[in-house]
Parts: C-alpha cells; sequence; structure tokens
C-alpha cells in the first residue's frame, strides 16, 4: 500500500509581503493620530493601508499586538549617540534630536495618548518605557561616561539623573503643557542643563 501523497502548501502561502506589513503600520501611526488608541480599530487601519482586515489579523491578532510590535521595532533602533566632543555639544545634539522627534506631527498627537493608554495598560506603560526611556538612558550613560573621561563632569554622576535634568523640561513643554519652544530654547536650556550637572 503506497503512502499518500501529501498536500502540497500553495505557493506563497506563508510569505507575509513585506510592503503590505509597512503599509500597515504606518497605517497605525496615522490612525492613532487621527482617532486615538481607545476609538482605533482593525478596520479602520486595514481601510488606510488599503488592505482587507485579513492582512492585519495574519500579522497581529489585535491592535493592542499591533502597537506594542510598533513601539519594540522602535525601540530596536536606538537612538544615535552624540559624538561631538564635548559636553556641551553632546547635550545639546540630544535635545535637537529628542525636540525634532516630539515635534514631528504624528508623534506630538501619538505619544500624549499613548502615555494616557499606559496609565490604563501595564503592557503600554512597559513598551514606553523600553522605547523611550531605556534607549535615552543608554545614550546619556554615554554621554556621562565620556565627559567623565574628558574631566568635564565628575565621577559619580548619575546618568539617571542627568536624563532627567536634561530632557525633562523638553518633555514638559512638548509633551504635556504642549507649548511651541521659543526661538532660542534649545540652546538656552542646553546651557543650563550643563550648568546644573557641573555645579
Amino acid at each position: 500500500m503506497t503512502e499518500p501523497t501529501p498536500r502540497r502548501t500553495p505557493a506563497g502561502a506563508a510569505v507575509l509581503r513585506e510592503d503590505v506589513t509597512e503599509a500597515i503600520r504606518d497605517a497605525v501611526f496615522e490612525e492613532l493620530a487621527a482617532v486615538g488608541f481607545a476609538r482605533m480599530s482593525i478596520e479602520g487601519i486595514a481601510r488606510r493601508a488599503g488592505v482587507g482586515k485579513t492582512a492585519v489579523y495574519r500579522r497581529w491578532k489585535s491592535k493592542l499586538a499591533l502597537v506594542l510590535d510598533l513601539l519594540g521595532a522602535f525601540a530596536a533602533q536606538g537612538l544615535p549617540v552624540p559624538a561631538t566632543g564635548s559636553l556641551d555639544g553632546d547635550v545639546r545634539a540630544l535635545l535637537e534630536m529628542a525636540s525634532y522627534a516630539l515635534r514631528h506631527p504624528i508623534a506630538s498627537q501619538v505619544i500624549p495618548d499613548l502615555l494616557v493608554e499606559a496609565a490604563r495598560q501595564p503592557e503600554i506603560a512597559d513598551a514606553i518605557k523600553e522605547a523611550l526611556l531605556d534607549g535615552q538612558q543608554g545614550v546619556m550613560a554615554r554621554i556621562v561616561r565620556e565627559a567623565v573621561a574628558r574631566g568635564e563632569l565628575p565621577e559619580g554622576t548619575d546618568p539617571a539623573e542627568a536624563l532627567d535634568l536634561v530632557v525633562g523640561p523638553l518633555y514638559w513643554r512638548l509633551v504635556v503643557v504642549r507649548t511651541p519652544l521659543p526661538e532660542g530654547y534649545v540652546d538656552g536650556l542646553a546651557r543650563a542643563a550643563v550648568a546644573a550637572l557641573r555645579a
């Protein structure tokens, strides 16, 4: 008795097209900015991406899983570490990068909304911490370490406190009270932060 010939999987059945995946990811950011996490739906994401709902569900089981995946991908990219050769230059470069990201039209809508959701959903809180805080702490640790090596900061300078001091005012203005930055704000903040770190 011959063994039955196994059925062949249709060609391409298990392949997820990368261009479709990227279109869905882009649509999630746009949908979050437009309606917020609470009102966001798989149907709306699919419509905005120009795909069927099944294309979304083949990749992610829920909108929460989708957002967590996006935050994880953002965290994995990491932030470039400033390498200007001075503490003043590195702090200013970090503030320039952070202010540019926070003022992005989509990010300026998405980040505050996700922070609200983070108070309700621990998974989002953990993902935001990994995507935003952990990456920036790593960058600041490198800035502090190199500044100490150059003699610009004392031994024992705490990178976590330094990060709070440097970017805290920026987050307060752009994410919490949502006021535009006056001209020269980043330069002034960089000078004040460096002075405080050296004090």
